[in-house]
């Protein structure tokens, strides 16, 4: 089956907004991408308090399982809010769909941070994380195919470097959590982080939502195309667009992956290695900084040299360097080892997803690209890396595999990336994705 290249309907801007307009668009757009990132690698890094406090068990293996299978399990809804968010904004606008994420989003990071723990409301407590996490997932299913299609939209001749603030804007956001963690354990005793230190960074993350609300409803939307004319979107998606779809999920599957093991890693560090959890922060941040730096410059050179091209390349590094990784972490597991492992494959990601929506979002029509974006997004992330922390930390408890799970997971993710971009540059006839 050959791919062919996406068309622009009639009435698109291809001009794209004044440089000046780039910046306003690009951080209202990606703040509420921010925003979710943010309550993610919060949760993530901070899991060893929030199992204590919502998940208690006199097995800690069991209440991390809990805590991280919760995680997972929102996930599961976010193909869901990227049909239904997608589909809205793919008819009434890409603003109008990034309104109510963003809205959704902010409501669930405010019920975590204030939810009373376990031994204050007994299972109410877990009941109502889940569903925080469940309005979280909905919410943010639809804002990665929106935001995307938003900003490619508004930048066709650059979309590898606007839509790459899709993924920088979320190392930005794992910055922050990192930061906060390093400063919340210097700061704080033990005892102090446990009962009530955790809760910081999401009464933080709370603040970004109205200042997100406000400077999106401050956009203009001039670039939303009609609803395709074969039906609706989610029929178009479903019926005739499936392969566009399927390899876009494998295109993201390896980013997404290493991008939940970073999010573990703060675990990894402390239930695996028994190290201070500092480390496992200090780690988290090197590797964070080396995504807010580094994926816009991958995704402005994508635009220049093609987007498979560089992401093969990037690839296949990252599948050499896993398992040897991996093999010096656990040997040496120092700070200065895990810190450099962390930087190094934080680094390979931000390589590869500098123009890894622009490549997804070109293997759509714009009619239907904030749905098709968001239900192979969503997929993507739920299948390869929202379950990622509960999978790893299930592969450690087997014997042949223990501390090496991560690796051999990320290795085989590795190489259902690979045969998706393989089979893109094969068949696809667009001269922007090959």
């Amino acid at each position: 089956m050959t791919l062919s290249a996406p068309v622009e309907l009639p009435g698109m801007s291809q001009a794209g907004p004044e440089e000046k307009n780039i910046t306003k668009l690009i951080v209202a757009v990606s703040i509420g991408n921010a925003l979710e990132w943010f309550d993610i690698s919060s949760y993530g890094y901070f899991a060893v308090y929030v199992s204590k406090a919502f998940f208690p068990n006199s097995d800690a293996t069991v209440s991390l399982l809990l805590t991280f299978g919760t995680f997972g399990l929102a996930f599961l809804v976010r193909p869901i809010g990227g049909v239904l968010l997608g589909a809205y904004a793919d008819r009434y606008g890409r603003k109008a769909s990034l309104m109510i994420s963003i809205v959704m989003m902010t409501f669930g990071t405010l019920s975590i941070a204030i939810m009373p723990t376990y031994e204050t409301i007994g299972i109410l407590a877990p009941i109502a994380v889940l569903v925080a996490r469940l309005v979280q997932g909905f919410s943010a299913g639809g804002e990665f195919g929106s935001s995307t299609a938003f900003l490619v939209e508004h930048r066709p001749g650059r979309r590898g470097f606007v839509a790459s603030w899709q993924f920088a804007s979320q190392g930005l956001s794992a910055l922050l959590s990192s930061v906060l963690g390093v400063g919340l354990t210097l700061w704080m005793a033990p005892a102090d982080m446990s009962a009530w230190g955790w809760r910081i960074p999401f009464l933080f993350g709370v603040l970004i939502g109205p200042v997100g609300i406000y400077i999106r409803n401050h956009l203009e939307d001039a670039t939303a195309p009609p609803a395709t004319e074969h039906g609706t979107p989610v029929r178009e998606v479903f019926l005739r667009q499936k392969l566009r779809v399927l390899l876009g999920i494998g295109a993201l599957s390896i980013a997404t992956a290493v991008n939940y093991l970073v999010v573990f890693m703060p675990t990894y560090v402390v239930k695996t290695l028994g190290l201070p959890p500092i480390v496992g922060f200090q780690a988290t941040l090197a590797g964070a900084l080396a995504v807010t730096l580094l994926t816009p410059i991958a995704g402005s050179v994508s635009d220049r040299i093609g987007r498979t091209a560089h992401m093969i390349a990037v690839n296949l590094v990252l599948l050499v360097s896993i398992v040897p990784a991996f093999l010096l972490l656990t040997r040496n597991p120092t700070p200065m080892v895990i810190i450099g492992a962390v930087l190094w494959l934080s680094t390979l990601k931000a390589l590869y997803i500098g123009p890894l929506a622009a490549l997804m979002s070109e293997l759509l029509p714009a009619s239907t690209r904030a749905t098709g974006l968001g239900l192979g997004y969503n997929i993507g992330v739920t299948l390869f890396g929202g379950m990622g922390p509960a999978i790893m930390t299930w592969l450690g408890t087997i014997a042949f595999i223990g501390d090496l799970s991560p690796a051999w997971y990320l290795t085989l993710v590795g190489f259902v990336s690979l045969s998706a971009l393989i089979t893109v540059r094969r068949t696809s006839a667009a001269s922007h994705t090959a």
